[in-house]
């Protein structure tokens, strides 16, 4: 089953852009996913392709209309869709576990907003899930489109040659990942730790794992706060 993303923008020449490399773009090549964009301003109701409007009530920018959007949809989307998130920074946050939950799905429908956003009106008649890739705001949608995509589509069976390579990355196990090392041995003085090069796979993998409880507790109080929680409900 092919992986459908379809991608309601005003820019559709940015894409593919990065999603045609390496692993993602050879899955695309493989039809393991697919991607469509719709240029919205195809949907605009006046020769000057008009897709904004000033803001009710004032304020600096512009907002992009509802009626507009809404045509867009209803034409790629005769049913009614339950699959559709609009990338926003008041969104939920993007997080591996959602992104596993999003890769079983069919199809998802992404809208990338501009401007000052989008009027809330379509998004509350066509039941948009949003979702935030960051506390930060950024000119439009694509990037954060393009980074939900890459996310979902290197989970999906097949992408990545190892299975067990997914579950050891950072935020699988609710931790950040271990360090990894590499040859050469020694670089401008630096050693990679003995206990990797001693071939003992359960010392090894108690390392690894005391690394990344301490590089969690160090850099994400918050992760470190919801592993705990979770190991000590498990305990009982």
């Amino acid at each position: 089953m092919t992986f459908a993303i379809k991608i309601f923008t005003l820019y559709p020449e940015i894409f593919p852009g990065p999603l045609q490399y390496s692993l993602v773009g050879r899955a695309l090549q493989e039809k393991k996913w697919s991607l469509e964009t719709v240029n919205i301003r195809d949907f605009a109701f006046d020769r000057h392709k008009t897709v904004d409007d000033t803001a009710c009530g004032g304020g600096p920018g512009m907002v992009m209309r509802a009626d507009v959007i809404d045509r867009a949809l209803k034409f790629h989307y005769p049913v009614f869709s339950k699959s559709l998130i609009y990338l926003s920074p008041r969104g939920i946050p993007l997080t591996q576990e959602y992104v596993k939950k999003l890769a079983q799905r069919p199809s998802v429908g992404l809208l990338c907003g501009r401007f000052e956003g989008v009027d809330q009106r379509v998004l509350d008649a066509w039941e948009f899930e949003e979702v935030s890739i960051g506390d930060f705001i950024l000119t439009g949608g694509e990037l954060p489109a393009m980074a939900l995509i890459d996310a979902c589509v290197r989970v999906l069976p097949g992408v990545i040659g190892s299975a067990e390579s997914l579950e050891e990355e950072s935020f699988s196990q609710g931790l950040l990942e271990y360090p990894q090392y590499t040859r050469p041995r020694v670089w401008e003085g630096r050693e990679v730790p003995d206990i990797l090069l001693q071939g003992h796979h359960e010392q090894i993998r108690r390392w690894r794992q005391a690394q990344a409880e301490e590089i969690t507790r160090v850099r994400r109080p918050d992760l470190w706060k919801k592993y705990c929680d979770t190991r000590d409900k498990e305990k009982g």
